[in-house]
């Protein structure tokens, strides 16, 4: 007898299909407000942030507009399909809770191994993202850098592929809509800051240290996008 393969659905995209069979079933029609994340969290039982992917998710699909500062709407011409498509794209979430586990260990090992020359770059290269809080492209580059020369300090090549896949896990188009929208200058100005936490750690080779700044800026970064507090 062959059993039917179990598919674990990502939360968000269970939400945001719920919220499709409501506008669907005319509960929510075209134009009209949705109400806030925070309402829905508590209408669903689940997380703010959870919310916020899926409205992410509905955007992207065409069923909603967010528009900053005024709310979520409907839109006016709704698609043909019945559900969010699935695909293999990392909730946000996720990945910033993986992120803080694993680049904070990350970070304490770079602080041990990491030569001086590689310390110069990083600084060099902290220097240069302060100038560039205005240019998106340039800033989000020189970022990966960032983490990747952290990655590198380590020695180890193992965590230079990891440093590399949770990188590239943030070029899914969901990542990248969510991104953009909440994400800024503001948003870079404070990841400049915690850069330069994590830099005095890695100078004065406080391995602990390390550790925490890197754990605190990937935090930061998720209260940022989400307006909530950290996973």
């Amino acid at each position: 007898m062959d059993l039917p393969t179990v598919k674990v659905e990502r939360l968000y995209r269970q939400i945001s299909n719920i919220l499709i069979r409501y506008i669907r079933e005319g509960h929510f029609a075209p134009g009209q407000l949705l109400p806030g994340e925070r309402d829905l969290a508590k209408q669903l039982g689940v997380s703010r942030s959870s919310v916020r992917e899926a409205l992410i998710a509905l955007e992207i699909n065409g069923w909603v507009e967010i528009r900053t500062g005024h709310g979520v709407f409907v839109s006016q011409r709704l698609p043909d399909a019945s559900e969010v498509p699935s695909d293999e794209s990392v909730g946000v979430a996720c990945l910033m809770e993986a992120r803080e586990v694993v680049e904070g260990e990350i970070a304490a090992l770079a602080a041990r191994n990491g030569t001086d020359e590689q310390l110069a770059d990083i600084a060099r290269l902290v220097d240069v993202m302060e100038s560039e809080v205005a240019d998106r492209a340039a800033f989000h580059g020189h970022d990966r850098q960032f983490h990747q020369l952290i990655g590198a300090m380590t020695g180890n090549p193992v965590f230079v592929e990891i440093t590399d896949l949770l990188w590239k896990k943030r070029q899914s188009l969901h990542y990248a809509a969510f991104e953009k929208q909440f994400s800024g200058e503001t948003v870079a100005r404070s990841m400049c800051a915690d850069h330069r936490a994590i830099l005095g750690a890695l100078q004065g080779r406080n391995a602990e240290a390390a550790k925490s700044a890197m754990q605190a800026h990937i935090r930061n970064a998720y209260d940022q996008l989400f307006g909530v507090q950290g996973p």
